[in-house]
């Protein structure tokens, strides 16, 4: 069954890092573009951090731009989302999604909540 699980959440104070990760199951990422996607109560899903299959491209809104670092590991089939400079307004559900025009998966995300 392919599947996307999200890790590496938790609580950090304000300056702090924390790196997500994306680990596909059932399928291969090697052809698949990842995004990161954040979700916070009361507010629209947002798309924080894209990265192409072939690692050529990356994208990020100016909210996160410079803070955040999206990479992957196809050997691992895993997307890592490396946040550092973290305020108390990236706190959110963090969503992972793979798309490769033909087929989109969605990961069930993980918390980050940035609080002193």
């Amino acid at each position: 069954q392919a599947r996307l699980k999200e890790s590496g959440g938790g609580s950090v104070q304000p300056g702090g890092s924390l790196r997500l990760s994306c680990a596909a199951s059932g399928f291969s990422l090697d052809y698949y573009a990842v995004a990161w996607f954040r979700q916070a109560p009361g507010k629209e899903r947002e798309g924080v951090a894209t990265i192409s299959a072939t690692e050529a491209y990356t994208n990020y809104p100016a909210s996160v731009k410079g803070r955040f670092t999206i990479s992957r590991d196809n050997a691992k089939n895993t997307v890592y989302l490396q946040m550092d400079s973290l305020k108390p307004e990236d706190t959110a559900v963090y969503f992972c999604k793979a798309d490769s025009l033909s087929y989109e998966y969605w990961g069930q995300g993980t918390q980050v909540t940035v609080s002193s």
